[in-house]
Formats: structure tokens, sequence, C-alpha cells
């Protein structure tokens, strides 16, 4: 007779009943991991913010500029060619790219900076894996190179900084310390921004060098740093779509003569 145990069930039995509950835990599990990766996939496609499409059109008819869909992202480039800084622009988290467009256009146009805005894997800076080099690729003859971004593109930008000569934010701040760093750092901030608010930007200051140039422009929300309408728990600007531009064109433009 096959040895039973007090519940009446063989060893045999015991390990079938074993093995067939630890079959049911990994499908379990299994089931798991693929509900949270379709649900992060469909959330990340849910509410994404659409570039506002009259000044994505008044960019696109700028003589001066040129716009190319390239692998590395969307490339602003001077027509004349005459471009001897890059930037590497991150876009927030569900921003179109393109919603970058008309923030920046001058400052490829005028400024005479290549730009290149990523497209992030998922709409999210976060899950975007990718090195600097798979963006400054769409432009191989420029040695110097800033990287930043909007938003939470911001703080991917600064885990990309030490491969890059310059670090831009646009109501954004980095979540790992740059401090003890070289870095030339100009961040531009709103006094209206409700979500990368001025004490969010004050509180994150000791992560970057202290000689890093810290810019507030007045009446500016978190969504002036793009063209794609109002963001929930924003604030309200005070400054016109028109004026963010030409200040923040000037600014960066400044900024990237300062790099040669």
């Amino acid at each position: 007779m096959p040895n039973t145990r007090t519940d009446g069930t063989t060893p045999a039995a015991q390990r079938k009943r074993r093995s067939r509950a630890l079959r049911w835990t990994l499908w379990g599990l299994l089931a798991v991991v693929v509900l949270v990766i379709v649900g992060t996939i469909a959330w990340s496609q849910i509410g994404v913010m659409s570039a506002e499409p009259e000044p994505l059109a008044k960019a696109r008819a700028n003589p001066d500029l040129v716009i190319e869909d390239a692998p590395q992202g969307i490339v602003l480039t001077p027509a004349d060619g005459a471009s001897t800084e890059g930037l590497v622009f991150i876009p927030g988290a569900k921003v179109q790219p393109e919603a970058y467009i008309a923030i920046l256009h001058d400052v490829a146009a005028v400024d005479g900076v290549t730009v290149v805005i990523t497209r992030p894997w998922l709409n999210l800076a976060f899950f975007d894996l990718r090195g600097l080099d798979a963006f400054t690729s769409a432009a191989p003859d420029i040695d110097t190179w800033m990287v930043g971004g909007h938003s939470l593109g911001g703080v991917r930008g600064c885990q990309l900084a030490d491969g890059a000569d310059a670090l831009l934010l646009f109501a954004s701040y980095c979540a790992n310390d740059l401090s003890d760093s070289d870095l030339p750092v100009l961040s531009l901030s709103g006094s209206e921004d409700g979500l990368s608010t001025p004490q969010k930007i004050a509180d994150a200051r000791h992560l970057l060098p202290a000689d890093a140039e810290m810019i507030e422009i007045d009446g500016a929300s978190h969504a002036s740093f793009g063209d794609y309408g109002p963001q929930p728990g924003d604030g309200t600007p005070t400054i016109s779509d028109d004026d963010m531009h030409a200040r923040v064109t000037e600014l960066v433009g400044d900024f990237a003569s300062t790099l040669h």
C-alpha cells in the first residue's frame, strides 16, 4: 500500500496539488503583468495634448526655417544652414512633440540653433531609454549640444546632461544631483505655473550648479512653454503667446551664444 498522510492523500497526490497550485500562481502573476503593461500603454495614449493648429501653421510657414521629420525626432534647422549649436529637446508628459515647434522655431530660424524635438516612447520621457547620441545623430556636424526639455522632459534631460555641453530647463527641475558639475544651466520657469510651481523650482535649486542661471518669466504658466492649450492644475497665464515666444527665443539665443 502506498504511504498515506493524515488527510488521506498520497505523497504523489500532494506533489501534484502543489505543482498545480504553483502553475496557477505563475499564470496569475503573468496575467497581472500583462494587464499592467496593457493598461500603461493604453493610459499613455489617452489624453495626449495636441499641438494647437494656428501657432504650428505659423511656424511651418516661416521661410527661414526647415522642419524635417527624421528618425531622431522633429528637426528644426535655419534655412541658411548656418548652425553651430544644437539642442535636444524632450517634450513634457503626454504632450505631442509638435506642440513645441512654435516656441522653438525662432531659436532655430533666428538664433541658428539646430533643434531636435524627440518623440518619447509611450509619450513619456521616463520610458525612453535612448542615450543622447540617438538624437544628436540628426546633425553629426554639430559639436556643441544643449539638452533639456519641458516638465518631465526636463527631468529626463537632467539624466542625459553628463553627455551634453549645457542644460536647458523649461518649467522643470532635476531629480539627480548636478551641483558638483561645471555644466552651464539655464532654467526658465513661470510665475503662474501651477504644476512646476516657483516653490518646487526653488526646492530643487540645490541640485543644480551654483552658477546656474535661474529666470522666472513673469506671467508664464506651465503650458506657456508649449502650444497645446490649457492644462489641468495649471495657473492662468497673463503673458501672450507671442510675447512668450519672443522672450524664450531671446533667452535661449543668448544662452547658446555663450557656449562658443
